[in-house]
C-alpha cells in the first residue's frame, strides 16, 4: 500500500528542527526527521514543499525556507504612538511572531476570549490568549484557573488575605475558592485582530 504524504505534519516537523537549530536539515537528516528510506522520496517531499511555498530552491539545488515555513514577518522600524513624525521605511529585522510570543512551545495552547472581566486588563471578548503551563503562578500574574468546577481567567493575587483571583472590570468580584482551585496556565500574550 503506498504510504500517504501528510504535509501539514511533515511542515510541522520541519519547522520544529528550524525553530531548534536554526537552520534547514540536510537530506540526511531529513531521512531520519521524516522516518523515510531513501533520498528519493525526500527529493519528492522538497518537490511537494516548494510547490507548495513552505520552501525555495536555488539553481544550486540549495533550500531555504520562506516566510511561510518560518512564519516570519518583516520589521520595518518603529513608529512614535505620539505626535506625527516623518516615516521612513527602513528594513531593520524579520520577526518570527511563534518566536517573538512563544518561549516555550510545547508547554504553550491558545484560547480564545469570551466575557468582559479581564477588559481593564486589555483583554477584549474574541482576543486570543497565550497561554504557557508547568510554571508556579506569582501574584500578579493572569492566569487561566478552574475554581471549584469552573474555568475562568482572573489575575493570581496571593496577600494577607490569602489566595484570590481578582477580574480586571469593576464590575466583577474577586473570586475566593472554596472547595478547590487548579491553574491550567499563565497568560503570557494576546493576540488581538482589528478588521
Amino acid at each position: 500500500m503506498p504510504r500517504t504524504l501528510e504535509l501539514g505534519e511533515k511542515v510541522t516537523k520541519l519547522r520544529a528542527f528550524f525553530r531548534n537549530e536554526q537552520r534547514m536539515p540536510g537530506y540526511q537528516e531529513m531521512l531520519e526527521l521524516f522516518g523515510y528510506n531513501s533520498k528519493n522520496a525526500v527529493h519528492g517531499l522538497l518537490l511537494k514543499l516548494a510547490d507548495a511555498g513552505y520552501i525555495a530552491k536555488d539553481d544550486a539545488g540549495k533550500i531555504s525556507p520562506t516566510h511561510k515555513l518560518t512564519g516570519a514577518i518583516r520589521v520595518l522600524g518603529t513608529v512614535k504612538a505620539g505626535f506625527p513624525s516623518p516615516a521612513e521605511e527602513e528594513l531593520a529585522e524579520v520577526l518570527n511572531l511563534d518566536e517573538f510570543l512563544v518561549r516555550r512551545p510545547d508547554d504553550t495552547f491558545m484560547l480564545t476570549v469570551s466575557g468582559d472581566s479581564m477588559i481593564d486588563a486589555g483583554i477584549q471578548p474574541g482576543d486570543l490568549v497565550l497561554v504557557e503551563r508547568g510554571r508556579n503562578p506569582k501574584s500578579g500574574d493572569i492566569v487561566i484557573a478552574q475554581v471549584d468546577g469552573e474555568w475562568t481567567m482572573k489575575f493570581y493575587v496571593k496577600d494577607r488575605t490569602g489566595l484570590h483571583l481578582d477580574p480586571a472590570n469593576k464590575k466583577y468580584r474577586p473570586i475566593r475558592p472554596t472547595n478547590n482551585l487548579n491553574i491550567g496556565g499563565i497568560v503570557h500574550g494576546v493576540v488581538r485582530k482589528y478588521a
